[in-house]
């Protein structure tokens, strides 16, 4: 797949402002589309959708296929009727630059257990038939993630394994009593997730109709707390009493010097293949019905994966297994037709990931930072990009390029100056000119890197579980003419934005 010569901006929906915690679907996120409009931009580049996991993380959420309800607009709720004025009043600082999870999470499910409530007890008809339409046209996945949800919360801080023996190999007839016994709980989830897609697909066609198409994000892996684990454990390398037997992550590498060890199970493989892929097929159907481009995180691993015992406390003592890629990308592709897929294929770069990548036509990634010093890889060097390919001064789990700058070796600084004739003065400029000008045709700017804000402002640090996910924009930050040296960016480097 060829995207055309474009460029876009990286943010997540929570890191806008909003009143109520944190960035969701209200005028904010409108706003920002017309800012991105302004600026000559082609795409809004975001985070996975889903609900957020340990340490907030959106890429441990309790479902491949459920939006994260803390996303939902609240005051588009009130215009409903669903809440009152003084129910979303809230003294949160409406352009804090950090989500307060701890104080966000509560208020914003209260308001929704309210909402939920409302709607349920006065919900016009029209409103009731639209909700039932949506629950029945998702009951493939939405059945099993409502009751998962309402059981997550009836039994606190114990995974699903954990749970009554019943509930836990899911028993029908113990399943039947829980969604009966926990009807209004079942009925909340359910109404989130219809408010959710309602408004998320509302937001999307504002973007398409303005020129902007929307680049999502799916992890390679589920979270082990998560309604799959649970419904689907023949699926995943669980033992018989579905506990982790292995975990994926990655070994040392330039983020962690003992690896990073994120917990997930591995998938069975021969499981999904005796199946056809069919858990896979869905999977990426749903994804690329709320997007228009999705990024599939750590595309590595559809080649090869590294296996950790679930005992081990590091990812260093691991083993490379090898996955089958191209039977799944095969499968997907005469089901689905057309992949508007990108590989994230940063890291342990193998001839057989290229090779996988190459032969689905899939662009890959490019990350400056990587670039430069004699450490650097110079595949990443400007001179050597491929057209397909999308080219990034950062992602969300690397530094600002001016707190990358403070923290690179003199060996590094040098060879960019050299390689850039520039005295990197404004280094993030630098680096988003550099991006701007390659040949790559899609280039992507964290908003943070256009803003030239420092490692304060960071989104993510891997290997770390705590104070990530949290940065959020200002209105002020995006004062002045930063979107017309975009625009003229955009202009000069052939990347206009096409009807």
């Amino acid at each position: 797949m060829r995207l055309p010569r474009a460029a876009g901006v990286l943010l997540h929906p929570t890191s806008l402002p909003g009143p109520h915690g944190s960035g969701d679907f209200g005028e904010d996120a409108y706003h920002f589309i017309d800012w991105l409009q302004a600026a000559g931009q082609s795409y809004w580049q975001i985070l996975p959708l889903g609900g957020i996991g340990p340490g907030n993380s959106p890429y441990m959420s309790s479902s491949a296929f459920a939006g994260n309800e803390l996303m939902i607009n609240l005051i588009e709720l009130q215009h409903l009727g669903w809440l009152s004025a003084a129910e979303t009043a809230s003294d949160f600082e409406r352009e804090a630059r950090q989500v307060d999870f701890a104080r966000m999470i509560p208020y914003r499910m209260q308001r929704l257990a309210l909402a939920a409530a409302n709607f349920a007890a006065s919900g016009d008809t029209d409103q009731k038939a639209q909700f039932d339409s949506f629950c029945a046209q998702q009951a493939h996945w939405l059945d099993d993630y409502a009751l998962f949800m309402t059981l997550s919360k009836r039994f606190p801080g114990r995974s699903w394994s954990d749970w009554d023996a019943a509930l836990a190999r899911r028993d029908a007839d113990a399943l039947e009593r829980a969604v009966d016994e926990n009807s209004a709980a079942v009925h909340l989830w359910k109404f989130c997730q219809w408010c959710f897609f309602r408004q998320w697909g509302n937001l999307r066609r504002y973007a398409n109709e303005r020129g902007i198409r929307i680049i999502g994000d799916a992890p390679i892996f589920i979270a082990y707390d998560s309604v799959e684990a649970w419904a689907r454990p023949e699926l995943f390398e669980l033992d018989a009493e579905g506990r982790l037997k292995v975990i994926a992550g990655v070994p040392p590498d330039y983020f962690s010097a003992t690896g990073q060890r994120w917990g997930n199970p591995l998938y069975r493989w021969e499981a999904h293949q005796a199946e056809d892929f069919s858990w896979w097929i869905e999977r990426i159907r749903h994804s690329l019905g709320m997007v228009d481009i999705l990024r599939i995180d750590h595309f590595i691993g559809f080649t090869r994966y590294w296996e950790i015992p679930a005992s081990e406390p590091t990812a260093e003592h691991g083993r490379w297994l090898p996955a089958p890629g191209e039977a799944l990308l095969d499968a997907l592709r005469a089901a689905l037709g057309s992949m508007p897929i990108i590989a994230e294929d940063l890291g342990s770069v193998t001839a057989e990931v290229e090779a996988l990548r190459d032969k689905f036509e899939l662009p890959g990634m490019c990350v400056m930072h990587f670039a430069w010093g004699p450490d650097g890889n110079p595949r990443f060097l400007p001179h050597n990009h491929d057209r397909n390919l999308v080219v990034y001064t950062g992602t969300h789990d690397n530094d600002t390029s001016i707190g990358w700058w403070h923290n690179a070796d003199e060996a590094q600084r040098q060879h960019l100056r050299d390689y850039l004739a520039t005295s990197a003065r404004e280094i993030n400029r630098d680096l988003v000119r550099c991006v701007m000008a390659s040949v790559a045709d899609t280039a992507i700017i964290p908003l943070q890197d256009l803003l030239g804000l420092d490692s304060a402002h960071r989104l993510n640090l891997p290997g770390t579980a705590e104070n990530n996910w949290t940065w959020r924009m200002l209105w002020a930050d995006l004062a002045g003419d930063l979107a017309q040296q975009m625009l003229e960016q955009c202009h000069l480097y052939g990347r206009e934005r096409r009807a």
